[in-house]
């Protein structure tokens, strides 16, 4: 089912909700002078580092591109009082899709220019290249750099982070340990404050959830599932929160809400096999038969955004950092039922993602590593949504437990 007669809004949703013109809350434009001030103070300075932590959500990637942009102007602009004037500025990903988007917004605003945006190993490798270091660089989704070496991406150093440290004079990174998918970016908050022990440093919480107009029970519900607990089911509100117990009805009630809403995905765990290897390779799920989103590093627009992926089911690496309407989740085969604690297990044998567990040297319990990987996976997943978010879970008794939890809530209601 393609995407028909939808408006250019829904089809640039994501690139408007990123962009720096958006209208921050009162708690995010505290942060934006807060960075400011830090460059301000620091600009003297061998090295300083500003963090941006906050749970998926609060709008981390806006307020980075906000203040990048309004530097990115005061450098590029007239005032040569500004201490920005002529300052050398540069923003990292380590996210093909979101480089995809950042470079897309920067066709909209003089101040911006595509090559402002590298990814971090390009970066690293020009800056030795030339001999030079960056005045202010910011890092969006610090938690997905490299914490060793890696031939495959032609990155020769020890940690994509100390390296970008080195290279610039102020560093702003948005980091959130929550959202590790790998063990050659297996960090932790521990592993981060080693790194800065010794650099002047200030840390920013950003706490609001922006993103999920959810109620309260429905983000603790998450959380709790993502540490293996099965909460009560959240209450009936606004935001549409639904277990399914047949993937192709999942996947018929997303297809309607894009039809309404646009930017409505289906995505899953990594629990079935996918391959680079240029053939389409697919979930089944009972009468469920959809692709794995098809690679294509050379399309201009992100995953998200693209209107034929309708007809794909998405994967944690096409969506994180993005927003969705309505999100439609399939919980493989790794995602099980645990009657003992009424939660969950990972069989973290069933996790199809061979890339995730790659160069498991230097990690410290990698078993459990496994298992933190998958969870923060599933969290990535569960927190794309704004309007809505529907479960599917192929473990049988997972799949009751939820639909008991679900039916019963209704019976509940409707007995009142």
């Amino acid at each position: 089912m393609k995407e028909t007669g939808l408006s250019d809004h829904y089809e640039n949703d994501a690139a408007e909700k990123l962009s720096p013109e958006k209208r921050l809350s009162p708690e995010q434009q505290n942060l934006k002078n807060a960075i400011k001030a830090f460059c301000i103070t620091h600009q003297q300075d061998t090295h300083a580092v500003f963090v941006i932590e906050g749970d998926a959500g609060t709008g981390k990637s806006i307020v980075i591109n906000s203040i990048f942009n309004e530097i990115q102007a005061l450098s590029r602009g007239a005032d040569k009082n500004s201490p920005f004037w002529k300052t050398d500025n540069s923003l990292v990903v380590n996210h093909p899709e979101m480089m995809k988007l950042y470079k897309n917004i920067s066709e909209s605003y003089p101040a911006l220019k595509k090559k402002d945006f590298e990814r971090p190993t390009t970066f690293i490798n020009r800056m030795h290249k030339v001999g030079k270091t960056a005045d202010i660089l910011f890092v969006d989704e610090a938690h997905l750099l490299l914490i060793k070496s890696d031939k495959y991406n032609r990155f020769e150093q020890n940690n994509h982070l100390e390296e970008l440290i080195k290279l610039s004079r102020i560093t702003v990174l948005v980091f959130d340990e929550k959202q590790v998918l790998k063990f050659k970016s297996c960090w932790s908050k521990s592993l981060l404050n080693s790194l800065l022990k010794d650099i002047p440093c200030q840390t920013y919480h950003l706490r609001t959830q922006f993103r999920m107009q959810a109620g309260q029970d429905v983000l603790d519900w998450i959380e709790g599932f993502c540490h293996k607990t099965i909460l009560p089911m959240p209450h009936k509100q606004a935001f549409d929160f639904r277990f399914f117990a047949d993937a192709q009805d999942l996947y018929d009630a997303i297809q309607k809400e894009n039809s309404r809403h646009g930017l409505s995905r289906m995505v899953a765990t990594y629990d079935y096999p996918y391959r680079l290897d240029g053939q389409d390779h697919f979930i089944h799920e009972g009468r469920f038969t959809l692709r794995w989103d098809r690679s294509k590093p050379d399309e201009k627009l992100p995953w998200a955004e693209r209107p034929d992926t309708i007809d794909e089911v998405g994967s944690v690496y096409t969506v994180q950092g993005f927003d969705l309407n309505y999100v439609g989740l399939i919980l493989g085969p790794s995602v099980l039922y645990d009657p003992v604690t009424d939660g969950i297990r990972i069989d973290t044998n069933l996790y199809e993602d061979g890339a995730a567990f790659a160069g498991r040297d230097g990690i410290q319990d990698p078993d459990g590593t496994k298992e933190r990987i998958m969870l923060n996976a599933i969290n990535v997943l569960m927190t794309r949504a704004v309007h809505g978010l529907f479960i599917y879970a192929s473990d049988p008794a997972l799949r009751e437990r939820l639909m008991q939890a679900q039916t019963s809530s209704t019976q509940a209601r409707e007995s009142v």
